[in-house]
C-alpha cells in the first residue's frame, strides 16, 4: 500500500510539473482593405491586424496553433526557420500538406525542442505572402540559460518587405502569363507606407510606422524580410547597429551601420538610444542590387522617436552602402556575420562546440538555378533543369499509404544537360548524413534560399564558377549556422548541413516569383530502421487530398486551440484519476 501511494504521488506530480508547457493560439486569415501605399487595395489579415500577431513562446513548449481560412482559396502557413522535429507533417508547404480548404480550419501542433530566436510565419500557398498573411515567431530562451548580453530594456519587431498595390492573384496571373512582375510600387516597415521625406517622392496621407523609445536603453530590434524578391539594406539614422542573432543562433557581436538583408531572412539586433534627440531619426529600408536612380521611390522609410525629441525627421535619408565599383562588399559583409561559439543556445552547452570542419562530407548536391524558361508552353523556374510540380499527394501521406508514382527519388547532384522539364524529383537524402549543397545563381537577380526543418552552416560564398578547388576557402571553424542564404548573380555559396531530422524538407528559392515558378524541390530522409522514434505518426486531424482525397471526412468544429490542448491532456486527467482511485482503495 505504500509503495503504491508513494508511486501514485510520483507520477502525479511528474505529469502535473514535469512536462513541457503548452502554447496556444488561434489565428484566423482574411480579407481586408487598407492602403499603405496610399492605394486601397485587399490585404490578407491575421485576427484582423496586417502584420499579423506575434506568436512569443519559450523553448521546448508545446505549440499548438488553430488556424482558420477565411479567404476564398486553399491555405497552408508555414513557420520559416523554425525547425519542426520529426514532424514534417505540420511544415505547412504543398509536399507535406493538403491545403486547408476555404471555410476550413486545421490545427497545428509542433514542439520547439531545443530553439531559440527570431523567425516569422506565412501563407505557402498560391503567392499569399505577396498580399500579407505574415507574422513574428519568437522563441526566448528558458530562465536557466543566461542570454550571451545584458537582458535588453524591451524588444521590437520589424518586418519590412517590397510591395505591389496589384492584388496577389493579379501577380500570380502575371506569372502565370509568362510575365515579370516589374519593379514593386514601395517598400513597407510593419505594414506601413513611407515618412514623407521627400514631398516629390512620397505622396502626402500615408501612414508610416512609428517606433518609440526612450533614451540611455538598448532595445533588441528583431527585422525580418518578408518580402516577395527584392533584398533591401536596414539602417538606423546615427545608431549602430549590434549584431546578435540570426534565425536561432547566436552570433559574434559586431557593430553596423547598415545590413543587407536578403528575402527570408531575419536578424536581432541590440540598438541603444545614444542620441541627443535633437529630432527624430529615420529608419530605412531601401532596395539593393537594382538601378538606384530608378527605384528610388521604393524605399521604405520609418520614424525612430525618443520620448524627448525636439522635432521631426529631417534631411537626407543615411546613405546605402556605396559600393557600386566594388563587388566583393556584399559577400564580404555576409562572411563577416559568424556563429558565437562561447555563447549557449537553447541547451546549456556552446552552441558553436559542434565541430562541423571535421566531418566527413558524404554527398555533395550541385543545385543551379537558371533564369525562367518556357517548358511547355509555361513559363517556369529551374534547379538543374528541373522545375518542380507539387504531388496530389504530399510525400509522406504518400509513404504512409504505399501511394505509388506519387514522386520520385531521382533528382540529380549535378546540373542537367538536357532541355528543363518539369518533374516530381526529389533528393533523396540519408539518414544522418552529412552533406555539402552548393548553390549556384546563374540567374540575373539576387536570390536567397530556405531550407525547411533544418539549420545550415553557410561555410563559403563568392562571384564566378564553384570547383573543387572552392572548398580551400571555406570557413571550417565559426560559419553561422542559419535557415536561409544568399547567392549573388553569377556566384554561389555553398553550405553544411546534418540530415538528422527524418521526413519530408522543402528546399526552394525564397523569392516568391521564382519558388511560384517551380524553382524547389525536397529532400526525402527516412531512417532505415523504422522503429517509429524518429518521427512521429501522422496526426489524428491529418488531411486527405489527391489519390486519398477520398479518405477526408467533413469539417470537424473546434472553436480554438484551447480545445486541442484540452483533448491532448485528456489522456493526463485520466491517469491521475486512476492514481487517485487506487490511492483510496488502499
Amino acid at each position: 500500500m505504500a509503495l503504491l501511494r508513494l508511486i501514485y504521488f510520483s507520477v502525479l506530480f511528474g505529469l502535473c510539473f514535469a512536462a513541457d508547457p503548452f502554447a496556444n493560439f488561434d489565428l484566423e486569415l482574411s480579407y481586408i482593405t487598407v492602403s499603405p501605399l496610399g492605394v486601397p487595395q485587399q490585404v490578407i489579415a491575421v485576427n484582423g491586424k496586417f502584420p499579423g500577431p506575434t506568436l512569443n513562446v519559450t523553448t521546448n513548449y508545446n505549440v499548438v496553433v488553430n488556424v482558420k481560412n477565411k479567404l476564398d482559396e486553399n491555405l497552408l502557413i508555414t513557420w520559416s526557420g523554425v525547425q519542426m522535429r520529426r514532424v514534417s507533417w505540420q511544415d505547412g508547404v504543398l509536399g507535406t500538406n493538403c491545403p486547408i480548404p476555404p471555410k476550413w480550419n486545421w490545427t497545428y501542433q509542433f514542439q520547439v525542442k531545443d530553439q531559440i530566436g527570431s523567425f516569422f510565419y506565412f501563407p505557402s500557398l498560391n503567392f499569399q505572402r505577396a498580399a500579407g498573411g505574415f507574422g513574428p515567431f519568437i522563441i526566448t530562451n528558458r530562465n536557466i540559460i543566461p542570454l550571451p548580453f545584458n537582458t535588453p530594456d524591451g524588444d521590437i519587431v520589424i518586418m519590412i518587405g517590397d510591395w505591389y498595390t496589384q492584388n496577389h492573384t493579379a501577380l500570380r496571373t502575371a506569372l502565370d502569363n509568362g510575365k515579370d512582375l516589374g519593379m514593386p510600387d514601395g517598400v513597407l516597415i510593419n505594414g506601413k507606407g513611407p515618412y514623407r521625406y521627400n514631398t516629390t517622392l512620397v505622396p502626402d496621407g500615408i501612414d508610416y510606422e512609428t517606433i518609440n523609445v526612450e533614451p540611455g536603453k538598448t532595445y533588441r530590434i528583431r527585422v525580418h524580410n518578408v518580402g516577395v524578391s527584392t533584398c533591401l539594406n536596414f539602417r538606423i539614422q546615427s545608431h549602430n547597429l549590434l549584431l546578435a542573432e540570426t534565425e536561432g543562433h547566436y552570433t559574434m557581436q559586431q557593430n553596423y551601420t547598415s545590413l543587407d538583408i536578403y528575402v527570408g531572412q531575419s536578424y536581432s539586433f541590440l540598438v541603444t538610444m545614444d542620441q541627443n534627440a535633437s529630432s527624430d531619426y529615420y529608419m530605412v529600408a531601401s532596395p539593393r542590387f537594382v538601378n538606384q536612380s530608378l527605384w528610388q521611390r521604393v524605399t521604405g522609410v520609418g520614424i525612430l522617436h525618443y520620448s524627448n525629441s525636439k522635432g521631426k525627421a529631417s534631411g537626407p535619408l543615411p546613405d546605402p552602402p556605396n559600393d557600386a565599383y566594388d563587388t566583393s562588399y556584399a559577400i564580404n559583409q555576409a562572411m563577416s556575420i559568424r556563429q558565437n561559439g562561447s555563447a549557449s543556445g537553447a541547451r546549456p552547452n556552446p552552441q558553436g562546440s559542434f565541430h562541423y570542419g571535421s566531418i566527413n562530407v558524404t554527398d555533395t548536391f550541385v543545385l543551379r538555378s537558371m533564369p525562367p524558361v518556357v517548358i511547355d508552353g509555361k513559363l517556369r523556374a529551374t534547379f538543374n533543369g528541373i522545375s518542380f510540380v507539387n504531388p496530389d499527394t504530399p510525400v509522406r501521406l504518400a509513404d504512409k499509404f504505399n501511394v505509388k508514382g506519387a514522386y520520385k527519388l531521382d533528382f540529380p547532384s549535378r546540373p542537367l544537360t538536357g532541355p528543363p522539364r518539369m518533374d516530381r524529383s526529389l533528393i533523396n537524402g540519408t539518414y544522418k548524413g552529412f552533406i555539402e549543397i552548393i548553390l549556384e545563381n546563374n540567374d540575373t537577380v539576387v536570390q536567397s534560399f530556405h531550407m525547411d526543418g533544418y539549420s545550415f552552416f553557410v561555410v563559403g560564398m563568392a562571384y564566378g564558377e564553384w570547383t573543387e578547388n572552392s572548398k580551400g576557402t571555406y570557413d571550417k571553424w565559426d560559419a553561422i549556422s542559419r535557415c536561409t542564404t544568399q547567392v549573388v548573380p553569377g556566384g554561389w555559396t555553398a553550405v553544411l548541413v546534418s540530415l538528422d531530422n527524418v521526413g519530408a524538407w522543402n528546399l526552394r528559392a525564397e523569392n516568391l516569383d521564382r519558388w511560384y515558378l517551380g524553382q524547389e524541390t525536397y529532400l526525402r530522409i527516412i531512417n532505415p530502421d523504422e522503429d517509429n522514434t524518429t518521427e512521429f505518426a501522422a496526426p489524428d486531424n491529418v488531411l486527405y487530398c489527391g489519390a486519398l482525397g477520398h479518405l477526408q471526412k467533413p469539417q470537424k468544429k473546434i472553436s480554438s486551440a484551447s480545445t486541442v490542448i484540452g483533448q491532448s491532456k485528456l489522456y493526463i486527467t485520466m491517469l491521475i484519476m486512476f492514481f487517485a482511485a487506487i490511492s483510496i482503495l488502499f
